[in-house]
């Protein structure tokens, strides 16, 4: 019986992720699940399977989630600390789909013992990807790709050697906004933001979906876990997403991973490698679907996008600072402080004060400056929305 753990269980990958663990529960012996608000998900699902521990991100929910666990047996947590130490339970498979930087602490706590860690949450990688698989190696575990492109990407490269790669080739639906003029952008509600034309995902990397974060940190991503060059990293708008990514080979070939819009392709791939198993997704109707198209994404409607490259050019604790800074400017937007396109703004003034501050991007990338990075460039996105609303 594999000894697996959820992080992140309550969101939109945590609950597919259990709905494929629960198709088999003989085969599972879950260790720890961790969520945020939803406390009656949290201990529903933990009680349900049987877990260990349930964890709230929340520490002023940890009485509620204990009263919500009252007599199962299921210990109750609450905080950043009691995510790492679910971190450091011993499992044999961890799903990390928490959202944001505050996944990473948690999975490299996994990657120390050892785990394979699906890896869902890939802040992780744009924050300190070199650390991350630096910690992999040392600690002999391994780290399998969840989100549907770079999954894509991994199963496209099975039996292939990188160094025949020529490029990699993500695509992106184009969120919300893709057939919108670009006049009307500035005046884009949360509302609309968070309304996602081919999945179902939260409100937040639905917005990101929107304004194309997401994908800049898919590429910064595809970068640190394939070790290719930024020049050779490509995206494609491709609206009905059946194809999530294709591989180029210097002898011309295209390898592309298609599959309906189901998370499950993925995480379920992830679950059972490196074996293929039965899936209750739906099977492509390539005939029924008629057509699929392409097209190269606008960066001046995608501004996030320029902003991906030059992190990757710049390197260093830039991951941390850009992530952080559109956390932070995600926030404000949902907070209705500043519009849609002052997110981009926001987060390419930080990048720009980081880089005239010397001697912060290029500190020793550890757990504990990326933390400190990242703490300094919300606050600096605080100052910025300030001082523009003033």
């Amino acid at each position: 019986m594999r000894k697996v753990s959820i992080f992140g269980a309550t969101g939109s990958i945590g609950q597919n992720t259990l709905d494929l663990i629960s198709r088999n529960p003989n085969a599972y012996d879950v260790v720890a699940l961790t969520g945020g608000g939803n406390i009656s998900k949290l201990a529903q699902d933990a009680v349900r399977l049987g877990a260990d521990v349930a964890v709230t991100a929340f520490d002023d929910r940890l009485d509620d989630l204990r009263s919500a666990l009252a007599g199962s047996g299921i210990k109750a947590a609450a905080g950043q600390a009691a995510l790492i130490e679910a971190g450091a339970r011993p499992a044999d498979w961890v799903m990390s789909a928490i959202v944001g930087a505050a996944g990473l602490a948690p999975g490299i706590e996994a990657l120390r013992q050892g785990a394979t860690l699906a890896l869902a949450n890939k802040e992780t990688l744009v924050c300190a990807g070199p650390l991350v698989l630096e910690t992999a190696r040392n600690y002999g575990a391994r780290l399998l790709p969840v989100d549907s492109e770079h999954s894509a990407v991994f199963q496209a490269l099975v039996g292939e050697d990188m160094t025949s790669v020529e490029r990699i080739i993500i695509t992106a639906s184009g969120g919300a906004f893709r057939d919108w003029p670009l006049r009307d952008l500035a005046n884009a509600t949360v509302e609309q933001a968070s309304s996602h034309p081919n999945w179902n995902m939260g409100q937040r990397i639905t917005i990101d979906s929107a304004s194309m974060f997401n994908k800049a940190l898919e590429v910064i991503e595809t970068k640190e876990y394939f070790g290719i060059q930024p020049s050779e990293i490509e995206v494609l708008v491709h609206p009905e997403s059946i194809v999530h990514a294709m591989v180029g080979y210097r002898d011309g070939a295209l390898m592309a991973h298609m599959g309906a819009p189901d998370m499950r392709h993925a995480i379920g791939y992830a679950l059972h490698w490196p074996e293929r198993l039965d899936l209750p997704v739906a099977r492509l109707d390539l005939a029924q679907l008629g057509q699929l198209s392409f097209s190269a994404p606008d960066e001046a409607r995608y501004p996030a996008l320029r902003l991906a490259r030059e992190v990757m050019q710049r390197g260093g604790l830039t991951g941390a600072i850009f992530n952080a800074a559109k956390e932070r400017a995600l926030d404000h937007f949902i907070a209705r402080r500043i519009r849609f396109l002052d997110m981009a703004d926001a987060v390419s003034s930080v990048l720009e004060r980081f880089e005239a501050t010397d001697g912060l991007i290029d500190a020793p990338l550890t757990l504990d400056n990326v933390q400190q990075t990242d703490h300094l460039a919300r606050q600096w996105v605080d100052e910025t929305v300030l001082e523009r609303a003033g």
